[in-house]
């Protein structure tokens, strides 16, 4: 009777707590809370495993050359940061933010407006050969990127020459133009599509039926209806487009080269040729690099699990 009993009591006191797989019902079993530990220690210690580095060259940042070359103490002895706000303003990377955000701006739109309009037609209006053309696209995914580098930069060359002589302009590194195609290689990818088109699968079709009938073309359907709709992916998407054009280093070191526009990830390769540049002044710079990404994804993490949950289920 004082077993039954207790069983009850803790049934009502848990019976509405659910953490996860494992109830907090269940953790009154030892063998359940065995397991929740272990599993809990190993998550921490692949915590640890992937943020050491990262807290490393945050901490070796607050260094100066003498500590950073000659002491092993992961901690160090001041925390000033002095020192980078000097690296900041003697490497110039105000100027190289500015060009990485206009990057990230562009790729964001072009990753929205084109994957979502395709998105759309594959999903939504379906015309004839649909499955053709979404077939192509998921097959563009077996190819590597880097087989394609050459091809890419080529036209993208030959685009730049085009409309220099269209604009009449001499030498267009020193022009936006670079940009704009950089623009659009971010804003095709095949991925960012298949999570477009899934989450507009799952989207209410009684909508674009009523919408057709008070007579909306399919392209206000798509700006007045679906867009609305589907702030979650569209989210998803712009965080992903961003956090591709600010990473990648190759095509931005190709097609830039060394004019004005310049990306952050195209100058840190740039650093190891400049003059009077110390061991801690590359540790600085690569840390103005990942803190953007980080504060990025630290603010919109709940919107990324979600929009990539609802866009990989089909409602």
């Amino acid at each position: 009777m004082k077993n039954r009993r207790r069983s009850q009591f803790l049934a009502r006191r848990y019976s509405n707590k659910q953490d996860g797989v494992l109830r907090a019902y269940d953790m009154r079993s030892r063998g359940n809370r065995a397991w929740a530990i272990v599993i809990f220690v190993v998550c921490l210690a692949m915590i640890a495993i992937v943020l050491f580095p990262v807290i490393w060259v945050m901490l070796a940042g607050f260094k100066d050359v003498k500590e950073f070359t000659r002491s092993t103490a992961i901690i160090p002895s001041s925390f000033s940061f002095s020192e980078y706000i000097k690296t900041w303003n003697q490497l110039k990377f105000s100027r190289y933010y500015f060009n990485s955000l206009v990057l990230i701006i562009g790729a964001m739109i072009s990753a929205v407006v084109f994957n979502g309009l395709l998105a759309y037609v594959l999903a939504i209006l379906k015309p004839k050969g649909h499955k053709v053309v979404f077939a192509l696209v998921m097959a563009t995914m077996l190819i590597p990127p880097t087989t394609s580098i050459v091809a890419q930069y080529v036209n993208i060359n030959n685009v730049l020459n085009w409309a220099a002589k269209l604009f009449q302009v001499d030498n267009y590194q020193t022009t936006i133009l670079p940009m704009i195609p950089l623009w659009l290689i971010y804003g095709a990818n095949a991925f960012w599509l298949i999570l477009f088109k899934q989450f507009f699968e799952g989207l209410p079709r009684e909508y674009f039926e009523a919408a057709r009938i008070d007579g909306c073309s399919d392209l206000a359907i798509f700006t007045r209806i679906v867009l609305p709709l589907s702030k979650p992916i569209l989210v998803v998407i712009a965080i992903f487009a961003a956090t591709a054009a600010w990473s990648d280093f190759l095509l931005p070191n190709l097609v830039l080269g060394n004019g004005p526009w310049k990306t952050v990830m195209a100058r840190l390769f740039d650093f190891k040729s400049t003059i009077n540049v110390r061991p801690t002044d590359i540790v600085r710079a690569v840390v103005f690099s990942i803190v953007p990404p980080m504060i990025l994804f630290a603010i919109f993490q709940k919107q990324i699990t979600k929009g990539v949950a609802g866009g990989g289920i089909k409602g």
